[in-house]
């Protein structure tokens, strides 16, 4: 038996697409499986989506040709889109949509040979000056050389990103970048695609003929001041262990590397099998929650590599074995990234390949 599991639930997946789909309802899905589905496992994720979604999207062409080869037929878009000339043939025989930025991709097209022609979407910079032109001019000059390559499919779609549309403070920022996409697609004929998790909630003027829901898919609030449930979402991933020791302590006694907790009183401590090697936070500070036997109690010191310290209370109950839930149903991952000072996509995605992944 594992030590930690991490339970993948299929049906709060499909919950949180049909809630997805309920905000935008003319609206085509792109489901954002990148980094391995955001820890989710990319294969079982789009397995179980693929006929309830109109295409997958992936950061990396090495994550496209995986879900090629495991027989996924959707759209698959590839968002940061291609680097090297070898990666061409690949986005041809494999049928891969792939985001173009910069003119030196454009050259590319132009000048390596492959197969069949692609699909392209030309990506322009709206406001998050990361990937894409925000000058007018370059970016006719790149629609230009595309419509005029016989090895393109056109029309060429459109696509960007909202870098604030999770941020109350930046409202008028966000609108910008809703208009400046607008004003970018008024030049262009195909499908356009804009809209991110935060979009999809908090913004109906981005949406667009496709969406790309990212974390909440999962059940995962984009919002600070929102969780999933929130939203009306599920939570997808539930990371669970086991108390493997309970330890009974005096007031004053120390706990842990540095005795970084010391008992305020008389108490019980509680070993849990589970650790930073497995992804949980090290920086978990002391009096964070999970979750045992329907109640909250508090972790007590430093997380260790394999374990970590729950104060149990001096009257407890529990006993070796009883099962501890770390994040997911029950307690929002959202709380427990508040108090690491991230954000839970770094938590989800940080789940180690040595936890037991059990998809149900």
């Amino acid at each position: 038996m594992e030590s930690v599991t991490a339970l993948i639930d299929k049906q709060a997946l499909i919950h949180n697409i049909k809630v997805i789909k309920n905000k935008a309802k003319d609206s085509k899905v792109i489901a954002v499986i990148k980094a391995n589905a955001y820890g989710h496992g990319a294969i079982a994720v789009a397995n179980a989506l693929k006929d309830k979604v109109e295409g997958f999207a992936v950061a990396r062409i090495g994550e496209a040709m995986d879900l090629r080869r495991d027989g996924i037929k959707n759209p698959i878009f590839l968002l940061e889109g291609f680097y090297n000339d070898d990666d061409l043939p690949f986005i041809s025989k494999y049928d891969l949509y792939t985001a173009v930025n910069t003119m030196e991709q454009v050259e590319a097209i132009e000048r390596v040979p492959f197969s069949k022609p692609i699909h392209v979407w030309v990506q322009v910079d709206i406001g998050m000056h990361r990937l894409g032109s925000n000058d007018k001019s370059t970016i006719a000059k790149i629609k230009s050389r595309l419509e005029k390559c016989d090895k393109v499919i056109k029309p060429l779609g459109l696509l960007s990103h909202l870098s604030v549309a999770d941020t109350p403070a930046e409202v008028e920022y966000n609108k910008t970048q809703i208009s400046n996409f607008f004003d970018f697609a008024k030049d262009m004929q195909g499908d356009l695609c804009l809209t991110n998790s935060a979009g999809i909630f908090d913004w109906n003027e981005s949406h667009t003929q496709w969406i790309r829901p990212g974390i909440v898919m999962y059940g995962i609030s984009p919002f600070d001041d929102r969780t999933g449930e929130d939203l009306g979402l599920k939570p997808v991933m539930t990371l669970k262990s086991n108390l493997i020791a309970i330890n009974k302590v005096k007031k004053g006694d120390k706990i842990g590397y540095g005795a970084y907790y010391v008992a305020p009183k008389d108490t019980t401590i509680g070993i849990v099998s589970c650790g930073y090697g497995d992804g949980y936070p090290r920086t978990a500070p002391n009096g964070t929650p999970v979750l045992i036997n329907g109640r909250y109690v508090q972790t007590a010191g430093h997380v260790c590599m394999d374990m970590l310290f729950v104060d149990l209370g001096e009257h407890c109950t529990d006993k070796v074995g009883d099962e501890v839930i770390l994040w997911g149903k029950g307690l929002p991952v959202e709380k427990i990234a508040s108090l690491c000072n991230t954000i839970p996509y770094e938590l989800i995605c940080h789940v180690m390949p040595r936890v037991e992944f059990i998809f149900g």
